[in-house]
């Protein structure tokens, strides 16, 4: 496999989040996206417990608990971001309602039915769309919810160079209506899907990618993974310029019947 094709997956781990580490958020969306998704979601009180999984150094997470007033479990594989996050939890005084563990999606430590809404970003494509609705609903209550954002396409026919830049990225990738049907199947009523706006990935790749890009660079001089994690960054940035059209993130909203 060329350097241009190489997965993200490949890369040494400890520098992926080394470079998100430098990062606000590390994937496409904004506090407006987050908004719309939790505009679709009722019920929520003081005494609801909500997951944010995969939620990397915080910034949806504190754009949750900005917007509800339950308690928040943060929970990334990370424990640099999940050390971010928690500084970041201070720093916004919400330690009463925010906190922040180290875990794994595929491993949560949560009892049957204890949450009233997972939320995940960005990252469910880590364990997998299907498997994440599947394995993650046993923890949510009885009319509770889940929120997740995908990579989604948005036409049944797609270029093939943007074909087979997902099949490696993420096999998983699929059609909005295809989407939908798994969490219907998976046993959740689907409330709303929606298309995140192509600002969500100018902001994300745009203005804060390049100056960490180069500090990353220079303190990784001469490490041949990082150079090559940096060109994957931009390869990335450039196919989704190029097929915009054709694919982007998408929000999914479903009520656990």
């Amino acid at each position: 496999m060329s350097n241009e094709n190489k997965s993200i997956h490949e890369f040494d781990i400890n520098l992926i989040w080394e470079y998100f580490s430098n990062l606000e958020q590390q994937g496409p969306g904004s506090p407006e996206a987050t908004t719309k998704a939790l505009s679709f979601i009722d019920n929520l009180s003081d005494e609801s417990c909500i997951a944010d999984i995969g939620c990397g150094t915080g910034g949806n997470t504190m754009e949750l608990a900005k917007r509800i007033s339950g308690k928040i479990t943060a929970i990334d594989l990370s424990s640099q971001f999940i050390e971010l996050l928690n500084s970041n939890v201070k720093g916004f005084k919400y330690q009463n309602k925010v906190k922040g563990i180290v875990g794994s999606m595929d491993n949560l430590q949560f009892a049957e039915e204890e949450l009233d809404l997972i939320w995940s970003e960005g990252a469910i494509y880590h364990i997998g769309f299907e498997r994440g609705l599947n394995e993650w609903r046993k923890f949510i209550k009885s009319g509770g919810y889940i929120a997740v954002s995908e990579a989604t396409w948005f036409t049944n026919d797609r270029p093939n160079e943007i074909e087979e830049f997902w099949e490696e990225a993420y096999s998983e990738i699929d059609t909005i209506p295809s989407k939908v049907k798994q969490m219907q199947d998976a046993g959740y009523v689907p409330v709303a899907t929606f298309i995140l706006p192509e600002s969500c990935w100018k902001d994300y790749y745009h203005l804060p990618q390049i100056p960490v890009q180069e500090d990353f660079l220079k303190r990784n001089a001469g490490n041949k993974f990082a150079e090559d994690f940096v060109s994957f960054q931009k390869l990335e940035m450039q196919m989704y310029n190029k097929y915009k059209s054709y694919y982007g993130y998408a929000f999914y909203i479903g009520k656990k019947i």
